[in-house]
């Protein structure tokens, strides 16, 4: 029987978001979604607040950054260790506490105004957000294959986008009644948390293959199996893909405040809508990734020109004159990233078989977050670089700018890569199933 036969016919949702949105009618998979509208808020929420929190907290401005950078480095490390655990003991714990933890450290922050607590509960949030993303996207890799997959990844980040869209305009009117206020919104994810315990169905039922792999791990060789994975040709260049459309998106949020006010003579409510504008569109885009191809030489051409709409957004909008020019460099910044990294996450959870596939995708969403961290610190010391030799205005686009060229060359030669590379002995496994 198929997904669609399954689960219901649904013409209205299937004409929107391709022939596998039936997924939508799975319980496990709208419990899935409905966690994955708290972890976004990590850093969309707190992103717009960050100058309103600033006199309660006691922060500068050369310390308040500080309340992102605690919170995305932890998962460098903690993803993929939660990933190795999922493997073990079951995705639903982890999902289950991660999403509760995190909730309940963001809503504490109202509670406190010591700069150090503070930065002690957003290292919480960081590290219980290891065991919810990642988590959430492995459990789809269980759930489906093929294009039923890739449309679950897609709707997943969809989600994303529509909450990173819609809880900053909520955060920003909130925080012109009192600055807690908008932290109150991290209390969502408690309810969901209970939720989940009830009714979510563990996706790694206790089997013959997860009891062997369990053996494997205790046995000391998951690590080198997932190891061997890792290092396969095809594995690590798509591994090294998936830094770039994070480096070319964090690089936008961080900067195009910068050069709408400093470059195009906009405002910061202008900059708003831009970075609006490439939610929504990311939103929109990442509906459509279970049109392309189930197999992997299927998707190549897609993420090709993915990262490719990317990189020629983000230099539209480090050197055009006008917001209203820089609007299409935000559409198609928008449009690449939600169909970029809903691909690469069906890719990837269909590299390993299903008792390495947690460990995997961890590995993934960790090199992610390394991305996230570090785009910002590479953009700035380019630009104290060329302090002296050109104006500032200018250094800033010029780093922009070239981190999008240079993004989109190396993306591009990944791809090149991995699609004459060798292909895994469990590759078949990406063709579609029904």
């Amino acid at each position: 029987m198929s997904l669609a036969e399954k689960l219901g016919d649904v013409p209205m949702i299937q004409s929107l978001f391709g022939e596998k949105a039936a997924v939508l009618r799975d319980t496990d998979f709208q419990l899935l979604l409905l966690a994955n509208l708290v972890a976004p808020l990590g850093t969309a929420l707190i992103s717009p607040l960050l100058e309103s929190l600033q006199h309660p907290y006691g922060a500068t401005d050369a310390t308040i950054g500080l309340l992102m950078t605690v919170f995305t480095a932890p998962g460098i490390l903690m993803i993929p260790a939660v990933g190795v655990l999922a493997d073990r003991y079951g995705r639903k714990p982890f999902l289950v506490a991660g999403l509760f933890v995190f909730s309940i450290a963001g809503t504490a922050l109202t509670v406190t105004t010591d700069f150090r607590v503070v930065l002690f509960l957003r290292f919480c949030q960081g590290v219980s957000f290891a065991a919810v993303t990642p988590v959430i996207i492995t459990s789809i890799g269980d759930l489906y294959t093929g294009r039923a997959e890739a449309t679950g990844q897609g709707l997943r980040f969809s989600v994303s986008g529509l909450t990173q869209g819609f809880f900053p305009l909520i955060g920003g009117i909130l925080v012109g009644v009192a600055w807690q206020y908008p932290l109150l919104l991290y209390a969502i994810g408690i309810p969901i948390s209970i939720v989940l315990a009830l009714w979510f169905t563990e996706p790694t039922a206790p089997s013959r293959e997860t009891a062997s792999a369990v053996d494997r791990a205790d046995r000391g060789t998951y690590v080198r199996e997932l190891t061997t994975v890792l290092l396969r040709p095809r594995v690590a260049s798509v591994l090294v893909f998936r830094m770039i459309p994070i480096l070319l998106y964090i690089t936008f949020m961080t900067y195009v405040s910068l050069l709408v006010v400093r470059s195009m003579g906009g405002t910061a409510g202008q900059a708003g809508i831009l970075v609006a504008l490439a939610s929504a569109t990311y939103a929109v885009a990442a509906t459509q990734a279970g049109r392309f191809g189930s197999s992997f030489a299927g998707r190549i051409l897609p993420l090709t020109a993915a990262i490719s709409l990317m990189a020629l957004g983000l230099v539209i909008v480090a050197f055009v004159p006008t917001v209203a020019l820089a609007t299409v460099g935000a559409l198609a910044l928008g449009a690449g990233f939600g169909l970029s990294l809903s691909l690469l996450r069906s890719v990837a959870t269909g590299f390993a078989p299903m008792e390495l596939r947690g460990g995997l995708v961890s590995v993934f969403e960790s090199v992610g977050r390394l991305s996230a961290t570090t785009a910002p610190i590479v953009v700035g010391f380019g630009i104290k670089l060329l302090d002296g030799a050109v104006p500032q205005t200018e250094s800033l686009q010029l780093m922009v700018g070239g981190i999008g060229v240079g993004g989109g060359l190396i993306g591009i030669a990944c791809l090149v890569v991995a699609r004459t590379a060798s292909p895994l002995p469990q590759q078949p496994a990406l063709a579609d199933s029904d």
